[in-house]
């Protein structure tokens, strides 16, 4: 009986390994489950990137609903989901505005001057410190957050068409309805 053992324990420690890597290929790493989907967003006071001298809150937003997008200039993916934003902010189916991350000011603004500026108003983080209120993982994030200051969606990773049409876009709506 030992013996069989020995031949049998290793195949069902291969089954239940197999079976674990099988579940996690169902997984979409840009559908991370957030705690804060639902809540307030984190409250924050933080400088304007393009004036400093001046702050924004989520606070000053109530009212409507809009995104909050997570971006740095160091950020390659940032640059892939940036035309998207353009068109969207030209069209101005929502307000949104920029959370820039762990970035250098002067880098942010170059980047902004290059690529356009799709934002309302961007905010600098540049310790990292709302990020990891807001549970950011990496750059790019983006937070539909409604007119009562509430979290309704996040997504992880650069936003793409299907994304904006089929998931954030109807949200809006929804939202405004």
């Amino acid at each position: 009986m030992g013996r069989h053992l020995r031949y049998l324990l290793p195949l069902v420690i291969f089954g239940v390994l197999a079976g674990f890597f099988y579940k996690g290929l169902d997984l979409n790493p840009t559908e991370l489950d957030s705690p804060l989907i639902g809540k307030a967003a984190p409250s924050f006071t933080l400088p304007n990137l393009h004036e400093p001298d001046q702050s924004m809150s989520p606070d000053d937003l109530r009212g409507q609903p809009w995104l909050l997008n997570v971006w740095a200039s160091w950020c390659v993916s940032c640059r892939q989901e940036h035309p998207l934003f353009m068109e969207l902010a030209r069209r101005g189916d929502v307000p949104i505005y920029g959370l820039n991350y762990k970035d250098e000011r002067p880098d942010a603004l170059a980047w902004l001057r290059q690529f356009g500026d799709p934002y309302s108003a961007s905010v600098s983080d540049y310790e990292g410190r709302v990020g990891i209120d807001y549970g950011v993982y990496g750059v790019p994030e983006t937070y539909v957050i409604d007119g009562r200051g509430i979290i309704r969606y996040k997504h992880v990773g650069p936003v793409t068409p299907t994304v904006l049409t089929n998931e954030i876009l109807p949200m809006i709506e929804e939202l405004r309805g």
